[in-house]
């Protein structure tokens, strides 16, 4: 029964694209031929997701995840760098160091609070988009979801970072950095510290996403539950659209 069901779904949709017949089709569980389901498909997406996000936002999060990370790692700005140069010359390195560690617990602490705008990015994939995802590069899921969040997630690290410079006495540290080097310079550096390391941040978060999705697309090990097994393994059979 379930079999002439089916094929009057398909006769019904032949003139209106079989795209429209092959989505109904997924809906009611056909596979064929092993093919996974749309359904799994999207799951299996979002789960990938949201393990990602939550592993990479952890580890950012935590004491020392931009500082000690040489990948991700907040120094001073490009504009900046001839003031880093001429306050360690000077001997005030350790003005320079004070600012870079702010800079980076900037960076950790606004990294606890993404949870929700990736969560919700997540919930709002598409069939389509998913598809997409499944059979795109190693980071076509971290770059669906930087489309998705970035102007949000900007929007949300402005004031969490403008806190936590002041908070971190970052602010501080790079007036004394700034006040320092126009001892020797009639030339000052005009940087907004906020927005640098906002940007830093949100680069430094997508990089850590990219990697976590890389690993799961590419390690079996790092598929640690079922649904990931599954549409990982079988991703170049996918039924696409």
């Amino acid at each position: 029964m379930k079999k002439i069901y089916l094929l009057g779904l398909v006769i019904v949709f032949a003139f209106s694209g079989c795209e429209t017949a092959k989505t109904i089709m997924n809906s009611v569980g056909a596979t064929g031929n092993g093919n996974l389901t749309t359904a799994e498909v999207v799951d299996g997406l979002k789960t990938a997701l949201e393990l990602g996000t939550d592993s990479a936002t952890n580890k950012l999060a935590s004491l020392n995840g931009f500082y000690q990370d040489a990948m991700v790692k907040i120094l001073m700005p490009p504009e900046a760098q001839k003031v880093e140069k001429t306050l360690r010359d000077v001997g005030l390195g350790s003005v320079v160091d004070k600012a870079v560690l702010s800079m980076n617990r900037s960076a950790e602490d606004a990294s606890k609070y993404v949870g929700n705008i990736f969560l919700n990015a997540i919930k709002q994939m598409t069939i389509q988009d998913a598809f997409g995802i499944l059979r795109g590069g190693n980071t076509a899921a971290t770059n669906y979801l930087k489309e998705k969040t970035s102007d949000q997630l900007r929007a949300a690290f402005t004031p969490i970072v403008s806190k936590s410079l002041d908070n971190t006495n970052a602010t501080k540290y790079w007036s004394d950095v700034f006040t320092a080097y126009n001892r020797f310079s009639s030339k000052p550096v005009n940087t907004d510290l906020t927005a640098y390391v906002t940007q830093k941040a949100l680069d430094g978060l997508f990089y850590k996403i990219g990697l976590e999705e890389q690993q799961i697309r590419q390690d079996p090990a790092a598929r640690v539950k079922d649904i990931l097994k599954k549409v990982f393994a079988n991703q170049n059979t996918a039924t696409s659209f």
